[in-house]
């Protein structure tokens, strides 16, 4: 009993009737509209001017749910009003670069491409407007006159009486404690036609108002992509941030160890230090402002022409490195010199963390079907620089390095090994296609 009073009592019944009833005031202009016909037409039967009002009417509703700002304005007052989950219908955008393509361009974002709705799914909104407009009119006139009746017997007020025949059976209401009775019983009617209306406007908001096969597709695609975006945008901070903060740790001890002993290299360790926590902020600027959809600044598109100042970098901490390169490297251009330039910064991250300390091979192969990288390192318990050894404890794995290389190699078809070769060097070998990553 008192759960189904429970309708009854919920302020969002309200709330939903009030969504109702205000379709019965955006109607009213329609109505004017409507009514010219009857007006022009006088010599037709009343029953037939009945009917042509209804059927303009309803056709100059239908006319106005077709418009898109109408569905907006709709499923703004269903989500606050009827208190149902509906999705924004504004257009789906979000970035059309590919997970490997490098960064995004700056400026407004790209639509999604879009799905045509079907003529079905376009006057799904028309339909719950007439529903609407229907729904708000019956129960505003049935709410309406129960209102006034509970109003009007108490007491005799206004002289009213209420008279009932069911089945050949009479009865009248008149003052007294009757008419009290039949005043509760017509407010009780009068909230239960709010329920009615409330349910039944809730059970179809979803079903008419909700996204279409053609926007549930680009809602889709939409996350999708958002989703790439923000891999790309994780795997370039662990590139370029954990490689930094790697170097930057091996050169502050260096730099610490040298300042009495040798302070032009303390001197030229700290230069390095600086350069590698600028070249991070500006992968960090990049990053943030990408996050906060602000109009981000030149993207760092760093490629294989940086190697070089790369494995200086790496120099400077006191590490060994032997770079090998063959092939034309200027051919290798956009998505496949970044990609390969990501590469091998996250295998010297993993050499420089893992290492033993010994000479780090870096090899580059550029041919005309195939770009091969390698880094090629010695094992051990810890990196050992001209300053004295690193305890590997300062450099803490988070175990997505090699997992997020492997995701990078296979969005650009290319294969991937990596593991020990012999008993105290590890080994990573990248071939990657040229001409479907370029």
């Amino acid at each position: 009993m008192i759960k189904g009073l429970r309708p009854l009592l919920r302020r969002s019944t309200y709330s939903g009737a009030l969504f109702a009833y205000l379709a019965v005031l955006a109607s009213l202009p329609l109505l004017s509209f409507a009514l010219l016909p009857a007006l022009v037409w006088r010599s037709a039967p009343e029953g037939v001017q009945f009917v042509v009002v209804l059927l303009v009417w309803a056709a100059l509703i239908g006319l106005v749910g077709l418009a898109r700002t109408t569905r907006r304005v709709l499923i703004v007052g269903a989500r606050r009003l009827l208190r149902v989950a509906l999705p924004e219908p504004t257009a789906v955008r979000g970035p059309t670069s590919s997970p490997e393509a490098g960064p995004a361009p700056a400026g407004p974002a790209t639509p999604v491409p879009t799905s045509v709705p079907s003529t079905a799914e376009r006057w799904r909104t028309p339909l719950w407007l007439l529903l609407h407009v229907a729904l708000g009119w019956t129960g505003a006139l049935a709410s309406g006159t129960l209102l006034f009746v509970a109003v009007a017997l108490p007491g005799g007020w206004l002289r009213a009486e209420l008279g009932l025949s069911l089945f050949g059976r009479s009865v009248r209401v008149t003052d007294g404690w009757q008419s009290w009775a039949a005043a509760f019983g017509c407010l009780l009617l009068a909230a239960l036609v709010c329920v009615l209306v409330t349910k039944a406007l809730r059970w179809s908001a979803p079903r008419l108002l909700g996204p279409s096969t053609a926007e549930k597709l680009a809602l889709a695609a939409d996350r999708e992509l958002r989703l790439a975006e923000r891999n790309r945008l994780a795997h370039e901070l662990h590139d370029s941030i954990g490689h930094t903060l790697t170097t930057t740790t091996i050169q502050a001890a260096v730099a610490g160890e040298l300042m009495s002993s040798d302070p032009v290299a303390a001197r030229a360790a700290l230069r390095s230090i600086e350069e590698s926590a600028r070249a991070a902020l500006e992968d960090l600027d990049y990053v943030l402002g990408v996050l906060r959809e602000q109009g981000a600044e030149t993207a760092p598109t760093r490629t294989l022409a940086d190697l070089p100042e790369l494995l200086e970098r790496l120099r400077h901490t006191g590490a060994v490195v032997e770079s090998h390169r063959s092939g034309d490297l200027a051919q290798v251009r956009g998505t496949l010199s970044r990609a390969a330039y990501r590469i091998l910064q996250e295998g010297l991250t993993n050499a420089m963390r893992h290492g033993a300390g010994g000479p780090i091979e870096v090899r580059v192969a550029a041919g005309p079907d195939v770009l091969e990288l390698g880094v090629v390192n010695e094992t051990g318990a810890g990196t050992r620089t001209s300053a004295g050894p690193v305890s590997r404890r300062a450099f803490p794995s988070s175990g997505h390095g090699l997992p997020g290389l492997a995701e990078r190699v296979r969005l650009l078809h290319g294969e991937i090994d990596a593991g020990p070769d012999g008993p105290r060097h590890w080994r990573l070998v990248v071939r990657l296609p040229v001409r479907l990553s370029a």
